[in-house]
């Protein structure tokens, strides 16, 4: 399909708002997808381009995250490979889905990632608190089992999976919550970059606003970066939980 030069506008803005959004509190997806639905782009091929759009976003939050990686490869070993396969399975699933149910899909979907970000908050406070404990359960030959099906959820659409997988692996790991949001990061990038490879074959990447999109996202989170700690990451999020409802109920409205 085409776009007109506004049309790209748009999504290059909100791309740079989704990077922004993610660097500082997440939900970037809750702004970019309901916009390339707004534009005409049906909502398979607008999720499927969302998802490759802001792969670099995923690469970058990984790098800046590298040191906190370290001395974990075990577990990255043990939980990427389940990543790869669940976000593929999520991609495929996505796929055979079909244009009509995934449309009806949809504001249920965004409920469900305005939730997930509603919580992440409780998610912390109860990370925190059970490391703290220092709960004796050893479970991490058990991680990749969870992590594979927070991806399958990720693949499948992707807003809020930092909040699943990050309870995902506070489930089965124990150790200090800036290593746990370094796994999380690393968990995500894998996810995003194997459904958005899977999706390469699909016929379904429109291509122009993928790219239009990467380097808003990309600008995006170099100005999130920035931003941090003059904005209160709660606020923001709560800001984007408000807009995830506001659009839901419009999905639903539209039918």
């Amino acid at each position: 399909m085409d776009l007109s030069i506004i049309d790209f506008v748009l999504a290059a803005l909100a791309a740079l708002l989704a990077g922004a959004v993610n660097a500082l509190a997440g939900g970037g997806t809750l702004i970019t997808f309901p916009m390339l639905t707004f534009l005409g782009v049906p909502a398979v091929m607008a999720n499927v381009t969302n998802t490759v759009a802001l792969c670099p976003g995923y690469f970058g939050g990984t790098l800046a995250q590298m040191k906190d990686l370290q001395g974990q490869k075990n577990r990255l070993w043990l939980i990427v490979p389940a990543s790869i396969l669940g976000g593929v399975l999520g991609g495929f699933l996505l796929l055979q889905t079909g244009e009509k149910l995934f449309k009806d899909l949809v504001p249920y979907l965004i409920l469900l990632a305005s939730g997930l970000l509603a919580i992440q908050d409780p998610v912390r406070a109860w990370l925190i608190k059970r490391m703290g404990e220092g709960h004796g359960v050893r479970l991490e030959k058990l991680s990749w089992l969870p992590v594979g099906l927070a991806s399958i959820y990720g693949g499948y659409f992707g807003a809020g999976l930092s909040v699943i997988v990050l309870s995902a692996l506070g489930l089965t790991l124990e150790d200090t919550l800036t290593r746990l949001n370094a796994l999380k990061q690393a968990v995500a990038f894998s996810v995003n970059i194997a459904a958005a490879t899977f999706f390469l074959f699909s016929g379904q990447v429109l291509w122009s606003a993928a790219a239009v999109m990467a380097i808003g996202a990309l600008i995006g989170g170099a100005l999130g970066g920035k931003l941090a700690g003059k904005i209160k990451p709660s606020t923001l999020r709560w800001t984007v939980v408000t807009i995830g409802v506001i659009v839901a109920i419009i999905y639903f409205v539209r039918g």
